[in-house]
């Protein structure tokens, strides 16, 4: 196989067998948590990453999650260079450093050669070589915070959403370092609640990145490393490409969202037809807010990677190529790129609906839909209990929105209600979906 030369059938070998692997990784997660927001929610994510930590390859999980889990990594990388060993592995959730908040940990394992030849840059046995990276990112019951779920509507500092964690090292050449990270769930102004709960999750984030290095090395085993690394920037080229064509048949645009509160999302988005390419500029946003409603830039980058994502009609994975074509402009400083401590928890769940609704708004491609994750949150000490409840999306030019159904930057499934009722001390008295609040039109909402 001539690895440096594209083949299409082994280009859609190497599509769905990296999408196989990040999807295997997701239930391997979902089989092994404890917490109701991993095992039955589904609110998580798993991928993996080339050297450099480019997105390779993603399950079908959260889109606010996987096109920011790219920068978790790359700091991590960024963080250790030169000094991670085999069976490492080294979370954060910092939103200032690739996270996008605090409930979001995001676990990262290097994958380093393990069969003759496989190391880049002369791998020995002494020194092996770092060949990949598998991550997982998963939602918390709670990280602490003033209130239970780390999901706080009032906060305005970084230090009332929970305990944040920047490159810490859970497992140490395969010991896996428990009592630090009890020290550290444990550390902070408001620490977790219920720390045996996180290392539960966190041990299960670790099970699901070691699958999918064992996966991994299946795939290095048949094809050779050289193959499957050139795969993978070929996976990102086609993804690439992918939008190119996507681009080509866009208009240029512009458009303002106000929230409630009073501040504004602006993108214009200018359409190079000769370079098959787009700028997303976002100056004219808000700046940084005293509220918790800044989102940190990954968040703004996932939901540009998205969007442009959902208008290729391939089947590609998405991926590291689909912002390639992308000038994304955050000024820093707004409320899309705030400053260490802005809070930032509703940035996650409430601005990127509104981040992605004012890109579709731009391109004129489709309505707004609800503009935020519908959270719920209640419990104490004992229980945390985290929810977004579902809604609907946009119409568009010739076809109606969705019903009843998590849109856009969340992609999580709602607790099934004897599941709610089973692991809480609650009882859910009606769930139903409200006719006719779509909005009308010549297509429905």
């Amino acid at each position: 196989l001539d690895y440096a030369q594209c083949d299409p059938i082994f280009l859609e070998i190497f599509n769905n067998s990296f999408m196989n692997i990040a999807e295997q990784m997701g239930y391997a997660l979902q089989n092994t948590a404890y917490s109701v927001n991993i095992k039955e929610r589904l609110d998580f994510s798993c991928a993996i990453f080339d050297q450099e930590g480019g997105l390779v390859a993603n399950a079908p999980h959260m889109p606010v999650h996987l096109g920011s889990m790219g920068e978790s990594v790359r700091i991590i990388i960024e963080r250790n260079r030169g000094n991670m060993k085999p069976g490492d592995v080294f979370m954060l959730n910092d939103p200032y450093n690739g996270g996008t908040h605090l409930p979001d940990i995001t676990v990262v394992t290097p994958v380093f050669g393990e069969f003759e030849g496989e190391g880049a840059g002369g791998e020995d046995q002494d020194h092996p070589q770092i060949i990949f990276y598998t991550a997982s990112r998963g939602h918390q019951s709670d990280i602490g915070g003033t209130m239970p779920a780390s999901m706080p509507p009032n906060s305005r500092h970084i230090d009332e959403e929970g305990v944040l964690i920047n490159n810490f090292q859970v497992v140490k050449e395969g010991r896996f370092m428990e009592k630090d990270l009890h020290a550290l769930l444990l550390s902070g102004k408001y620490p977790a609640r219920n720390p045996a709960t996180n290392e539960a999750d966190i041990r299960a984030q670790i099970a699901a990145n070691n699958l999918g290095i064992r996966e991994l090395r299946k795939l290095v085993k048949h094809f050779g490393l050289p193959t499957v690394q050139a795969y993978m920037k070929h996976v990102q080229d086609n993804a690439e490409e992918c939008v190119r064509r996507a681009i080509s048949k866009l208009s240029s645009g512009a458009f303002s969202y106000e929230m409630d509160d009073g501040s504004v999302v602006k993108v214009q988005i200018t359409i190079d037809d000769d370079a098959r390419s787009a700028k997303v500029d976002f100056t004219g946003t808000s700046m940084q807010l005293a509220t918790n409603f800044n989102a940190p830039a990954p968040v703004c980058r996932a939901a540009t990677m998205y969007v442009f994502r959902t208008l290729v009609s391939d089947v590609i994975p998405m991926n590291e190529g689909c912002m390639k074509a992308i000038d994304l402009v955050i000024p820093k400083g707004s409320m899309l790129n705030p400053r260490y401590p802005a809070a930032v928890v509703a940035g996650n769940v409430e601005t990127s609906q509104v981040v992605t609704d004012a890109i579709y708004g731009a391109l004129g491609v489709m309505a707004a839909a609800q503009g935020t994750m519908n959270n719920l949150t209640f419990g104490n000490d004992r229980y945390q209990y985290y929810e977004t409840i579902c809604g609907g999306s946009g119409a568009g030019p010739s076809f109606d929105g969705t019903s009843g159904i998590h849109t856009h930057m969340t992609n999580s499934r709602m607790t099934d209600p004897e599941i709610l009722e089973l692991r809480y001390p609650v009882r859910l008295n009606r769930f139903e979906v409200r006719e006719g609040s779509g909005g009308a039109g010549l297509y429905r909402g």
